[in-house]
C-alpha cells in the first residue's frame, strides 16, 4: 500500500511529469502536491480541475440517459502539455483523483495511463 507522499513520488517518475496533485474530488481541494510551478495558487488550481472534472461528468451523463457513467480518466492536451486526471473511490477518504500534467515532447501517454492506474490502485490497496 502507498502513502500520499510515495504516490506522488511515483507519479512524478512517471516520463515527462512536470507537476502533481491528488484532489479531494468532492470539496475541490489539493490534498498533496508536487512539483507545482512558481505563482501556481495550488488550491485554485485543484478547485478548478475538480470543477472540470465535475462538468464533464454532468455532460456525459446528460448525453448517455439512463446509463451510468463511471470515467477512470480523462485527458485534455493543450499547447502547453498533457493534464491527465485518474480518478479512484476510497472506502474512507471519498473520492480524490491524481492529477499530472506531463511534458508534450517527453511524455508517453500510454504508458502514462498505465503507470497512474498501476500507482492508484496500490493507493487503494
Amino acid at each position: 500500500m502507498l502513502g500520499l507522499d510515495d504516490c506522488l513520488t511515483e507519479v512524478m517518475a512517471i516520463p515527462g511529469a512536470l507537476d502533481a496533485m491528488l484532489l479531494d474530488q468532492t470539496s475541490g481541494m489539493a490534498v498533496a502536491a508536487s512539483g507545482a510551478p512558481q505563482g501556481v495558487d495550488t488550491e485554485r488550481s485543484a478547485a478548478a480541475l475538480t470543477e472540470t472534472l465535475r462538468a464533464t461528468m454532468d455532460g456525459l451523463a446528460r448525453s448517455c440517459p439512463g446509463d451510468t457513467v463511471r470515467i477512470d480518466d480523462m485527458l485534455v492536451t493543450t499547447d502547453r502539455g498533457h493534464h491527465l486526471l485518474r480518478l479512484m473511490e476510497t472506502v474512507f477518504e471519498g473520492p480524490l483523483v491524481i492529477y499530472v500534467r506531463l511534458d508534450l515532447e517527453r511524455s508517453n501517454l500510454a504508458l502514462a495511463r498505465h503507470r497512474l492506474r498501476d500507482i492508484s490502485g496500490r493507493l487503494l490497496a
